[in-house]
C-alpha cells in the first residue's frame, strides 16, 4: 500500500495491526488516541494488541494517531480523513484514554465516526462557571466512556455530567466505573480491555454487545452511566 504523507501539522497514522491483504478486506477501523504522557500509557498498548487479535476475522484495522503540533481534536479529525482516502467508507472508532479520551469525545461529530470510546478522558472544565464540554457532536453515535472511581488526575465526576448532557440527546450513550481502580486503569485492566473490544466489535461490525453493555445502553440515567465494571467480566463472557 502506498505511505501517505502526514498532515500539515506533523500528526500521521501509525503502523496498520489486525486485517491483512488488499485495501478491500478492510470493514472497519480503530483510531487510537493516546494520553498526553508518553511515560503513562495507560490500556491503549494493550488494547490495540487485544483488538488485532479480535477483530482480525471481521476485517479490523488498528491505527495509533501520532501527533503533532496541532490539537488533539484536529488531529483526530485528519486521521478520521486519512481513514477515508485509504480505505473508502468504512466505519470509525475513535477509542482514546486521557487526553486522547477528550478528543476522541470532540472530534465524534465527522461523518467517518460511528462510535467512541474514552477512557479515563481527562476534560477540562472544573465548576458551573466554566464552559462544559460540547456533546451535540455525539449524537447518533455509539458512546462508551470508562472511569476510574479514585482517578486523581482527571475527575471521574466530570466524565458522568458529561455523559448525563449526552445522554438527553443520544440514546447510545453508557458509562461503566472502575471501583477503587486510578487514572492508569491498572488494577482492572483485563476487563476495561474485555469491555472495550466487546463494545467496538458490537459498534463497528454486529451491533451486538455483551449483556452488561446492552443493558447500559438501555437503561435510564444516571443507572446506565454508572455501571460497575465486574471482577472477571472478560473471563465470564468466555466462560
Amino acid at each position: 500500500m502506498a505511505q501517505h504523507a502526514p498532515s500539515a501539522r506533523g500528526a500521521r497514522l501509525g503502523r496498520a495491526a489486525g486485517a491483512t491483504g488488499s485495501v478491500s478486506t478492510v470493514s472497519g477501523v480503530v483510531l487510537l488516541l493516546p494520553g498526553a504522557s508518553r511515560l503513562s500509557p495507560g490500556p491503549v498498548r494493550p488494547l490495540a494488541r487485544a483488538l488485532a487479535r479480535a477483530g482480525v476475522a471481521d476485517g479490523l484495522v488498528t491505527h495509533q494517531v501520532v501527533h503533532g503540533e496541532g490539537s488533539r481534536e484536529a488531529d483526530a479529525e485528519w486521521a478520521a480523513d486519512e481513514v477515508v482516502r485509504r480505505y473508502g467508507d468504512v466505519p470509525v472508532c475513535l477509542a482514546g484514554y486521557d487526553a486522547g479520551g477528550r478528543a476522541a469525545l470532540a472530534a465524534a461529530g465527522h461523518d467517518a465516526v460511528n462510535s467512541v470510546l474514552a477512557l479515563a478522558p481527562s476534560l477540562t472544565y472544573q465548576s458551573a462557571t466554566d464552559s462544559p464540554e460540547p456533546v451535540k457532536q455525539l449524537a447518533g453515535r455509539q458512546v462508551l466512556i470508562v472511569h476510574g472511581t479514585n482517578d486523581a488526575h482527571s475527575d471521574p465526576e466530570l466524565s458522568f455530567r458529561l455523559a448525563t448532557r449526552a445522554k438527553k440527546a443520544n440514546r447510545t450513550t453508557c458509562r461503566f466505573e472502575v471501583h477503587s481502580d486510578g487514572h492508569g486503569l491498572r488494577e482492572h485492566q483485563a476487563e476495561v480491555v474485555a469491555l472495550s473490544v466487546d463494545f467496538v466489535l458490537g459498534s463497528v461490525f454486529s451491533g451486538r454487545y455483551s449483556r452488561p453493555v446492552t443493558d447500559a445502553l438501555a437503561a435510564p440515567p444516571p443507572l446506565g452511566l454508572r455501571m460497575p465494571l465486574a471482577s472477571g467480566y472478560g473471563r465470564s463472557l468466555r466462560g
